[in-house]
């Protein structure tokens, strides 16, 4: 851990909870199209849209899985189309699902301590998600940000950790990735040849199949002591 010079870093239940945001930004974009496309939600329940959108992940899943925005994007599509509108609902309906979907209570812990290892360290965000830290107001503490949609590639594909890698200019083995999944996150850093950081903010327990990270930590402050500690011990 001495010799980390880059820090990797998931968004996602890991700066901030993500399931009540989706859950928040699911239920205004519904409210949003019963008052502006009102055959839909008399067609289709909210559930309705949730089965349509695991058929149409399955479906796409092959070519399209590192793609959420495509997959709604689709839904969307398909919902205007059975109910006899026009596709050009969709762009001003997923906008206010992306504009609640970045809506984030950060976790408290992570503002001060993102200052600090954005002083000390590279920073880059890698998510397979559709945060936009310009719009969360947090672009600035990263030094780079690579999505799975711009690198055709999620998490735990080995490519998008090299695109990390590439951004970084520091070797594989002097990243620390930090992430909250233990088979996207922490194993897919691990064959990617980074050192790896569990944010395990929930208790949970570590997968038996899968080989340990080389920490556990359950807040940002973790990971800077961690790295203080052993930069204190050569």
């Amino acid at each position: 851990m001495h010799r980390i010079r880059a820090i990797t870093l998931d968004l996602d239940n890991t700066l901030w909870e993500i399931d009540p945001v989706i859950h928040r930004a699911e239920a205004l974009l519904w409210e949003w199209l019963g008052q502006h496309y009102p055959k839909i939600p008399e067609l289709f329940s909210p559930e309705d849209a949730v089965a349509l959108r695991e058929m149409v992940v399955e479906k796409y899943w092959q070519d399209k899985r590192h793609d959420f925005r495509f997959m709604r994007k689709k839904v969307l599509g398909m919902l205007a189309d059975e109910a006899g509108y026009e596709q050009q609902l969709v762009e001003p309906a997923f906008q206010v699902f992306d504009k609640a979907r970045n809506d984030v209570e950060l976790y408290p812990d992570v503002l001060p301590d993102l200052e600090h290892l954005h002083a000390t360290y590279t920073l880059i965000a890698v998510t397979n998600g559709n945060a936009n830290l310009e719009a969360i107001g947090i672009r600035h503490l990263f030094h780079d940000v690579v999505t799975a949609s711009d690198v055709g590639a999620a998490k735990p594909a080995r490519r998008i950790f090299d695109v990390a890698i590439a951004k970084s200019g520091v070797a594989p083995d002097e990243i620390l990735h930090v992430g909250d999944h233990p088979e996207t996150d922490i194993n897919g850093g691990r064959q990617a040849g980074l050192k790896t950081a569990w944010i395990n903010r929930t208790a949970a327990e570590w997968p038996a199949h899968l080989d340990a990270p080389d920490a556990v930590v359950t807040s940002l402050p973790e990971v800077r002591a961690l790295l203080e500690r052993a930069k204190a011990s050569t």
